[in-house]
């Protein structure tokens, strides 16, 4: 029996399918590109803003989460809090979710947005049900820990 077709056959299968798994991870990694970045830049910002990615931009622990208070996170691009420790700024709260929220500049602007957590994220004292601005001196509170956001526009 001659079996070279087959061979050759499975080959070729096993290429196509190589190929294909590639394109799925590519595809995977530019759609979770897109959603980190966080929007376009926004075009009706005013003449003379200053890019978010122009100032250091930090959140501080003001308590909890098993973060010692006044620890210092920077921002840049943006970061996910959350107990897990997949999260950029991880912590201990048993009222956490493990990727629990997200804040990321848009434009001059910072937001932040709750992931579909469980016990939901406050802004300054009010749910986040969907994306909301921050503003320098902002709290977010994920449970038991709270977080202040600082610019630092030199």
């Amino acid at each position: 029996m001659d079996y070279e077709p087959i061979s050759v056959a499975l080959k070729f299968g096993f290429l196509a399918v190589l190929y294909l798994f590639l394109l799925w991870i590519a595809a995977s990694a530019r759609k979770d590109l897109k959603r980190n970045r966080g929007g376009d830049f926004d075009s009706d910002a005013t003449i003379g803003a200053v890019p978010a990615g122009s100032y250091d931009a930090w959140l501080v622990v003001v308590r909890g989460g098993g973060l010692e208070a006044g620890t210092r996170f920077d921002v840049f691009g943006g970061v996910t809090l959350g107990r897990s420790a997949d999260a950029d700024v991880s912590f201990t709260d048993r009222y956490a979710s493990g990727l629990h929220a997200r804040l990321y500049p848009r434009g001059d602007r910072y937001f932040l947005e709750d992931m579909n957590s469980t016990n939901g994220t406050l802004l300054d004292g009010g749910a986040v049900t969907s994306e909301a601005e921050v503003r320098d001196g902002s709290m977010i509170e994920i449970g038991d820990t709270a977080f202040r956001f600082e610019l630092d526009r030199q």
